[in-house]
């Protein structure tokens, strides 16, 4: 999968689904930056073809729904949404 990757802070492994065009997935992109930590993302609406099924798959089996953005923590926690709080919360 094309995982963009923004350094910062290590607080596990933060993979974030999300859509080029989302503000809320912006929203999130930006408190990770402000929160300084290490996480990669990944533009679902930029790939085509075999990886966008791929990496449509993969979003299924944390968010049925495959809403954005979806933010995966440690393979183990689930936020979807932007929800400001939680991610602080979770993460700072």
């Amino acid at each position: 999968m094309s995982m963009e990757h923004v350094p910062g802070k290590k607080n596990g492994e933060i993979l974030l689904y999300a859509l080029s065009t989302c503000e809320w997935c912006r929203k999130t992109r930006e408190l990770l930056t402000e929160i300084g930590i290490d996480y990669s993302y990944v533009y679902v609406d930029l790939l085509s073809g075999e990886e966008f099924n791929q990496v449509l798959a993969e979003l299924g089996k944390w968010n049925k729904s495959k809403s954005f953005p979806t933010m995966v923590i440690n393979n183990s926690k689930v936020i979807i949404g932007f929800r400001e709080d939680e991610i602080r919360e979770v993460l700072a």
